[in-house]
């Protein structure tokens, strides 16, 4: 989920920033400490959307930096247990399809890709279902639902399902409109 936090803390602000104005100068060194790191708390930082205050700077010895405390706002992305989720599948292996959810990657495992046996094809690098005859190859749009989330300093993982109705390949669920409209 995409959220944005409202942070205080003490930011360093390089010597070389110093001849800029003290928000920017503030900005610029959040967004260079910040962007693009995982914090298991907020998830992942994608932005540092803006700085609302700023304090009285101070040089510590040895420091040419200079300290500022500072109000500032963060945009982040965390996925959640239970999140139903749009992404690209990226990557198949024999032991399940890797999908890109907006700044992260989740595994759908071989077991939860769908209600059927399935056989991976690892000439073509897809999946295909024995009795539906549904593919999954890279480049697929899918939907699915988060099953677990590990966000650590050493490794995030994040696990995916689309064994649920109304989950999977975006052109398996639109066959199944179709089907439908034709049983009608």
């Amino acid at each position: 989920m995409y959220r944005i936090f409202t942070i205080e803390g003490k930011v360093r602000v390089p010597p070389e920033m110093l001849s800029t104005k003290v928000k920017e100068a503030v900005k610029k060194a959040l967004e260079e400490q910040l962007e693009g790191k995982i914090d298991a708390r907020l998830g992942v930082i994608l932005a540092v959307v803006s700085v609302e205050e700023v304090g009285e700077g101070k040089i510590l010895p040895g420091d040419a930096g200079v300290h500022y405390q500072a109000k500032y706002k963060l945009l982040t992305y965390k996925p959640e247990v239970n999140e139903l989720v749009w992404g690209e599948v990226i990557d198949n292996t024999e032991f399940g399809s890797f999908v890109r959810i907006g700044p992260l990657d989740g595994l759908v495992h071989i077991s939860q890709l769908m209600d059927d046996f399935v056989s991976y094809d690892a000439k073509n690098a897809l999946f295909l279902g024995k009795q539906t005859k549904k593919t999954l190859k890279e480049g697929d749009k899918v939907r699915a639902r988060i099953i677990a989330v590990s966000l650590g300093k050493e490794e995030n993982k994040i696990g995916l399902t689309m064994r649920q109705a109304g989950l999977g390949a975006l052109h398996w669920l639109e066959e199944e409109k179709k089907k439908k409209k034709k049983g009608k």
